[in-house]
C-alpha cells in the first residue's frame, strides 16, 4: 500500500515541484508525506584547497554555520507555506487531511535518502541535472541504497488533474520492469487508463506482454497494449507516452550498472536525461 511518501529537499529550487507531486499522490491514496530537509554541514560550506590559519578557520566556520541556519530557516518557511498551498496538514490529529511531517537531518542528500528511504513506499526526487552534476547520486542512492521506487519530477512541472490518471507501463520482461510493476500497483489500480508499452529488445525468458495483461486483470486492472518501433527504445518510449496522452510513465531502471549507463548512455539514463513527464522507476 502507498502510505508513506518521502520527499528529501534542499535549496535547489525544486522544492515546489517535488512537494506538489507528492501531495497529489498523497491525496489520491491518503498517504503521509514525510519531508526531510538535508541540512548542509558547515565543513561542506568551507572553501576547499585554500590554506587558512586557525583564526580564519574559526571565523569562516562560524559564518558557515550561520549561513546553514539561515538557509534552514528560509527553506522551512517555504515548506510550511507550500504545504498549506497544497492542502497538507501538519496536525496528525486533524481528520480528513493528508498529513505532512517535517524533519531535518545532517549530511549529504544521498546519505539521507538511503537512511530515510528504506521505510518509505515511494521516494520523490527532482530530475537530475547532469550539466550541474546535481541529483545523480541521490537517484542512485534511492534505487540501490534504499531499494525503493522513485518518482522523478521534471523541472517547472506542476501536476494537473490528469497526473497519474493515464499510466503508461514500459515492459520488456526484465527484472527491473517486474519490480516497477509490483511497486506501482496502487497507483496503477487507481488510474483511469493503463497502457502497456512494449517494443525494442525483449529480455529472453522474461514474461510476455500478454502475461502482464493477465497479471493486471487478476487484480482488477484492464490494460491496453501499445507497441512501438525504433532503434532507440528510450526515445520511442517517451514519444509514445506523449502520443497517447499518458501522464505518468512506470519503468524499470538500470538493467546494467548505474555507472555503465552513465558512461555509455543506456536506455534508463536516456529516459532520465530526456523526460519531460513524471517517471516512476524501480531497480
Amino acid at each position: 500500500m502507498l502510505k508513506s511518501i518521502l520527499v528529501p529537499v534542499r535549496g535547489d529550487g525544486m522544492v515546489a515541484t517535488v512537494l506538489a507531486h507528492a501531495a497529489e499522490l498523497a491525496r489520491q491514496h491518503y498517504a503521509q508525506v514525510n519531508v526531510v530537509h538535508c541540512r548542509a554541514q558547515a565543513n561542506d560550506l568551507m572553501p576547499q584547497g585554500i590554506p587558512l590559519n586557525d583564526f580564519a578557520k574559526k571565523v569562516m566556520m562560524e559564518q558557515a554555520v550561520e549561513l546553514a541556519n539561515r538557509q534552514e530557516d528560509h527553506l522551512r518557511g517555504v515548506l510550511h507555506r507550500l504545504a498549506r498551498d497544497f492542502g497538507l496538514s501538519e496536525d496528525v490529529s486533524e481528520d480528513g487531511k493528508v498529513v505532512c511531517t517535517f524533519t531535518e537531518e545532517q549530511g549529504r542528500m544521498a546519505e539521507v535518502v538511503k537512511h530515510a528511504g528504506r521505510l518509505s513506499d515511494l521516494i520523490v526526487l527532482p530530475k537530475p541535472q547532469r550539466e550541474r552534476n546535481l541529483g545523480q547520486s541521490s537517484l542512485k542512492s534511492a534505487l540501490y541504497g534504499a531499494g525503493r521506487p522513485v518518482l522523478i519530477c521534471p523541472p517547472l512541472l506542476q501536476p494537473d488533474a490528469t497526473f497519474a490518471q493515464h499510466v503508461a507501463v514500459g515492459w520488456n520482461g526484465s527484472l527491473p520492469a517486474a519490480r516497477a510493476v509490483a511497486s506501482s500497483l496502487d497507483i496503477v489500480h487507481a488510474a483511469k487508463r493503463v497502457s502497456i508499452l512494449t517494443g525494442g529488445k525483449v529480455q529472453a525468458h522474461g514474461p510476455t506482454v500478454e502475461e502482464l495483461v493477465a497479471y493486471y486483470a487478476l487484480r482488477g486492472v484492464t490494460a491496453e497494449v501499445v507497441t512501438f518501433d525504433g532503434k532507440d527504445p528510450a526515445k520511442e518510449l517517451l514519444a509514445t507516452c506523449k502520443n497517447i496522452g499518458a501522464s505518468l510513465l512506470v519503468t524499470g531502471a538500470y538493467s546494467h550498472s548505474h555507472e555503465t549507463e552513465m558512461l555509455f548512455g543506456g536506455n534508463t539514463q536516456r529516459i532520465v536525461d530526456s523526460t519531460e513527464m513524471p517517471v516512476l522507476m524501480a531497480h
